[in-house]
């Protein structure tokens, strides 16, 4: 009778095991398209930001924006 327990923690920590790779398994596979879906988009491309209009300071010669 001695046996049936390790058997049966033996049976269960292989289930576990199995279940884990499992998720694992799905989890690689999802993160993977993820990539994919991201690599097959193009990058978006920056917009630069609009130049700043400078006005000439009168008393001080120094050009600052408006």
């Amino acid at each position: 009778m001695p046996v049936l327990p390790p058997l049966v923690l033996w049976t269960l920590g292989a289930l576990g095991v199995v279940a884990l790779a499992r998720l694992m398994a799905k989890e690689y596979r999802r993160i993977n398209d993820e990539l994919g879906r991201a690599r097959a988009e193009p990058a978006p491309q920056p917009v630069p930001p609009a130049p700043a209009k400078l006005k000439r300071d009168p008393q001080t010669g120094i050009y600052r924006p408006q």
